[in-house]
């Protein structure tokens, strides 16, 4: 206006029109053209940011492709079109003119889930064409950024949490389990392992998976936790997957691994605690009773022996426990101590247990070896006789002796020193577990012995309610105190001397021919006092006469008539008293 006021006259009504100007242009952007000036092009973008994410890890660069909402009005409100109502964004790369100028340079530097309104004049959006949109509009569009990637794009990897140990990564053609929430890259959910409460299980790196989760899933360790980005191109590109996952859509997966193994995987065993000595190793035959804790790969308790305080009994090497396990127990000590891991192939396969052991799924056991033996062992004896050794135990010898027992694990069964007395038996007589009988046998007076009593020698499968395991090797230290001689099998009385011809009438106290229990028991006993016959020791000596008396009384009358009574010598063997 001031060029025009040095070539022409002034208006009489310029300078109210100025102020005018001064107080309007600011709010409505009104050009004010005067004295026949050309129009000033209105070539400048205006933008209302709606609203800004806290973050922002990616802005819209030329050459990006995006996805976006939007609502298309004029300057009165008028709506003239929308995405919204069509059900679907508009996807579409920025800065190759495959928008209105105005909207390709107004996308850049938007973030996702960014909204703003978007101002744009006629010679930057449809100029003088117009049709639906009449010519020299100005056209508002509010949009909210959805989705933004590049073609030059790759996977995109957040560790957010990473195991202390990982003793093993993710590799091509391994078999994995995993539990993932699946995303947008706005956020919006369209999948989640964790709703159906079973993990997504998947061999990697051969073409089962999406490209992109293919990649992103190499190098994981069992416990780390990942947030895997990936472009559709590497997800599910130009279709999409249902109405969840639309088309060209940048996908987020937030990925917490809990297991893998690869086919071609056998056991690994780490000895945590080995003992020493170890004189013995399990081998393929061999029964053990053992502890364990089971859990998976993760860490997730499934089983554990201790809690129902029993070990668990098995044969081993024979297919009676998983395949994993079979190999895993032979060649371990007593007390030892080892986590085998195994994998689903030599466990329970595909298919798993049900609710505690899922399919797939590789298992940790921590073992404790408590004992183990063999259906052919004997009674083990180990112990050093004495130089005075003039007598050896025999069957038939009473002996008294001291013990302490416990399981091959140490654990305490029981000891006749807490007691003070001796453990006082008939060697022969059952009174024992025929281990311990076996292993007294021949010991000397004084002499000490370690005996180790398999099972089947011992108290069997059923073991001593609350005191001894069922299929339990027991250890005995012995000392034997005394040893009484005992009787030559079969006879539970001897005479020291010469038999008196007439030991029937001896008998028959009142003459009357015939010997009651009280005579025959008098008369035995008188003999024994005067040293004339010794008794079998380690019995209760009135249940053995009574037991003499009884097989003496042939016809069962409660008398013994001469008839009736015989000794030994003159026995067809059918009798074993006198």
């Amino acid at each position: 206006t001031q060029e025009c006021e040095r070539t022409k006259p002034a208006h009489p009504a310029a300078p109210m029109i100025r102020l005018l100007v001064q107080m309007i242009l600011p709010a409505i952007l009104v050009t004010f053209v005067a004295c026949n000036a050309p129009p000033v092009p209105l070539d400048d973008i205006v933008i209302e940011k709606t609203f800004t994410p806290e973050r922002c890890d990616r802005m819209v660069k030329s050459g990006d492709f995006v996805r976006y909402h939007y609502i298309g009005m004029f300057p009165d409100g008028k709506k003239f079109d929308s995405s919204y109502d069509r059900g679907t964004t508009y996807n579409v790369f920025v800065g190759r003119k495959q928008l209105i100028a105005g909207m390709d340079k107004a996308l850049v530097g938007m973030c996702v889930n960014e909204r703003w309104m978007i101002k744009i004049p006629p010679q930057l959006a449809y100029g003088k064409d117009g049709d639906i949109i009449p010519a020299d509009s100005i056209l508002h569009f509010d949009v909210l950024m959805l989705d933004i990637w590049n073609t030059e794009d790759k996977v995109q990897i957040k560790t957010y949490h990473k195991p202390e140990s990982c003793v093993r990564t993710v590799q091509v053609s391994d078999y994995v389990r995993y539990h993932y929430n699946g995303t947008l890259l706005d956020g919006t959910l369209f999948d989640s392992s964790h709703t159906r409460m079973r993990t997504y299980d998947t061999y990697v790196g051969i073409g089962w998976l999406i490209a992109g989760m293919d990649q992103g899933l190499l190098g994981m360790c069992v416990g780390e936790k990942r947030i895997i980005t990936m472009p559709p191109f590497l997800g599910y590109g130009e279709k999409g997957d249902g109405s969840d996952i639309p088309a060209q859509a940048s996908l987020v997966f937030d990925v917490i691994l809990l297991d893998l193994h690869n086919p071609k995987d056998e056991i690994t065993v780490e000895v945590q605690s080995l003992p020493d000595p170890c004189p013995r190793k399990s081998q393929v035959g061999d029964f053990m009773r053992y502890h364990y804790n089971g859990s998976l790969l993760d860490g997730t308790f499934f089983d554990s022996s201790y809690s129902r305080n029993r070990t668990y009994d098995t044969y081993i090497g024979k297919g009676y426990v998983i395949t994993g396990m079979d190999k895993g127990l032979l060649g371990v000590c007593v007390g030892e101590h080892r986590r085998i891991v195994i994998p689903p192939h030599l466990a329970y396969g595909e298919e798993g247990t049900g609710t505690k052991i899922p399919g797939s799924a590789v298992l940790v056991f921590d073992v404790h070896i408590i004992d183990f033996h063999n259906p052919s062992d004997i009674v083990e004896i180990t112990g050093v006789k004495p130089e005075n050794c003039t007598h050896n135990a025999k069957r038939g010898d009473f002996v008294k002796y001291h013990y302490n027992a416990t399981l091959m694990d140490g654990t305490y069964i029981g000891s006749t020193h807490n007691s003070g007395k001796t453990y006082d038996v008939v060697l022969g007589a059952g009174q024992v577990v025929i281990g311990m009988e076996q292993g007294l046998i021949g010991m000397c007076v004084g002499e000490k012995r370690r005996l180790v009593i398999p099972p089947h020698l011992a108290y069997g499968e059923q073991g001593v309610d609350g005191e001894v395991p069922g299929s339990a090797v027991l250890v005995f230290d012995v000392e034997l105190v005394d040893l009484e001689d005992g009787l030559p099998e079969g006879y539970m009385f001897v005479w020291n001397g010469d038999v008196s011809p007439n030991l029937f009438s001896e008998m028959d106290k009142n003459k009357d021919a015939q010997v009651d229990t009280t005579e025959f028991s008098d008369y035995i006993l008188q003999q024994v006092e005067e040293g004339k016959g010794r008794l079998a020791p380690g019995f209760e000596p009135q249940r053995i006469i009574q037991n003499m008396y009884d097989n003496q009384d042939r016809n069962k009358d409660g008398r013994i008539t001469e008839d009736e009574f015989k000794l030994k010598a003159d026995e067809a063997g059918s009798h074993d008293e006198l």
